[in-house]
């Protein structure tokens, strides 16, 4: 039992609210709650109580033991002056305010049903604490739920974005190249891809436009990859070339090799064909952001991002080691994560800063086109009951689990509580 469990039995009246006395012998009729305080201070405020025959408005402070008043020091605090009532499992102790007036004091009785499930909830060692449970629950409330967690998990991307905007000096160019730029290493190589868009400013790639082999040249050559030597490969060694005169001239320094990560990756996945796949986008579509904003629907989307690589790649995966020809065009799981991590939270953040909705209501869209996502989280929520029919569900069920589940959030989650009332 902890006072969060307190908070909600008193929020949700989990009790009998009829014939309250308080600790002291006096009528309680509990008229309002109050609201919520997730911030310092008391725990509800507004509350509205009625002692013997005077009503009170005010706050409410809650204890599992009343002397805890003394032991969160609250007796030298003067926020907590205003209180009119002590809500507590176990009264030990009496609290006199700084006005010389003793504390109402009410001990909440929690009935066991709701006590008993709280305590299974949270000692619960399933996958998420609810899992016996959730398939109980009507898909109206769970559907509901899941659009509140994909707005939270928006807007937590949002204020990333936001603070690499401000770094990028107001650039929404810049700052959705580099968010691009991340997707594109996929989990293993997020970091050093957007290293390596951050080491290039997407200026200099202008200057650059019209060739795609200068363009691979700054890339590959800040990405480490041509301080080696090797034999009888004259496309390396024209990137060599073209990147010593790139290098001084724009003053760049490469970030390290060893950022890069090829153990355990598929060969059509290595860092070396993605940068160049990344390349060529930046080739073939500038001003990329400014083209992403004024597609219609997702089909424009897959048109604009598909890209391949330059023909040295088609018959090799690392510089210097010839394999089997393979045209290595960006597939569509590819633009699916690319449109679900950078494309639609730079749209959802930039409708929101503009003020125009539509760009909101388009990068919902996007979501509810794009088929689930499959990992092992979305196969466990499945397989827990929960139905998946689109990207817009999995991006929920994610921060769900991270943001609740995980974290034994059941007091907050809509389908938690829910659960605790059945």
């Amino acid at each position: 039992m902890n006072e969060d469990f307190l908070q909600y039995a008193w929020n949700y009246r989990l009790f009998d609210s009829e014939n309250l006395m308080s600790s002291q012998g006096n009528c309680l009729e509990l008229v309002d709650t109050g609201r919520l305080n997730r911030d310092s201070g008391p725990d509800f405020f507004e509350s509205r109580v009625q002692i013997d025959n005077l009503l009170w408005v005010g706050n409410v402070e809650m204890h599992l033991k009343a002397s805890d008043w003394y032991r969160h020091n609250h007796d030298k605090d003067l926020a907590y002056d205003n209180v009119i009532l002590h809500v507590v499992l176990e009264n030990d102790r009496d609290i006199v305010l700084s006005d010389g007036r003793l504390l109402p004091c009410l001990e909440l009785k929690i009935p066991d049903q709701f006590l008993n499930k709280y305590q299974s909830l949270m000692s619960s060692q399933t996958w998420i604490p609810c899992q016996v449970d959730i398939p109980k629950l009507n898909n109206f409330f769970v559907n509901h739920w899941l659009d509140r967690m994909l707005l939270e998990r928006l807007e937590r991307k949002s204020g990333d974005i936001k603070k690499m905007y401000h770094q990028n000096s107001n650039s929404w160019e810049e700052t959705f190249y580099q968010l691009l730029a991340r997707y594109f290493g996929m989990k293993v190589n997020a970091d050093p891809f957007e290293q390596l868009a951050r080491s290039i400013p997407l200026k200099n790639l202008a200057k650059q436009k019209n060739s795609l082999l200068q363009l691979e040249a700054i890339f590959y050559g800040q990405a480490g990859f041509l301080d080696d030597k090797i034999l009888d490969d004259d496309y390396y060694e024209s990137l060599q070339t073209e990147y010593r005169f790139l290098q001084s001239k724009f003053k760049l320094k490469p970030i390290e090799k060893s950022r890069w990560k090829f153990m355990r990756l598929h060969p059509v996945n290595f860092p070396t064909v993605r940068i160049a796949q990344l390349a060529s986008l930046i080739y073939q579509s500038q001003s990329l952001f400014s083209k992403i904003i004024n597609v219609e629907n997702i089909d424009e989307l897959y048109i604009l991002l598909q890209s391949k690589t330059s023909l040295y790649w088609e018959t090799h995966y690392r510089f210097g080691e010839k394999a089997d020809f393979k045209e290595k065009i960006l597939g569509r799981l590819t633009i699916d994560v690319l449109i679900i991590n950078a494309i639609v939270p730079i749209l959802f953040v930039y409708g929101k800063e503009v003020g125009n909705s539509l760009h909101v209501d388009k990068a919902l869209s996007f979501l509810e086109k794009l088929k689930p996502e499959k990992n092992s989280i979305i196969k466990s929520w499945i397989s827990s009951g929960v139905g998946v029919k689109s990207a817009y569900q999995t991006q929920s069920l994610l921060h769900l689990k991270s943001e609740y589940c995980s974290k034994y959030r059941c007091l907050e989650c809509e389908l938690g509580n829910r659960i605790l009332r059945l």
